[in-house]
């Protein structure tokens, strides 16, 4: 194996983050959109719920990067 091929944890964690931008893209559509229709008590109920959802697959995510940079750096 060449250290020019990624490895799995380093495919994994791109699709990862990828996944994650996109969810917290469309997450601030819907939040615009609601905005903008009059629904604004209907995303006051959800915003907590969703920003705690939001902030521990972010601490998932940095710490599986933290991961993917020491197995990597290591290789």
């Amino acid at each position: 194996m060449t250290t020019n091929q990624y490895s799995r944890l380093f495919k994994l964690t791109a699709k990862f983050l990828k996944y994650f931008l996109l969810a917290i893209f469309g997450f601030a559509i819907a939040y615009i959109l609601s905005m903008s229709f009059g629904a604004l008590n209907i995303v006051a109920v959800l915003l907590p719920f969703a920003g705690n959802w939001f902030s521990k697959l972010g601490i998932l995510l940095l710490c599986l990067m933290t991961t993917t940079i020491i197995i990597e750096s290591l290789r």
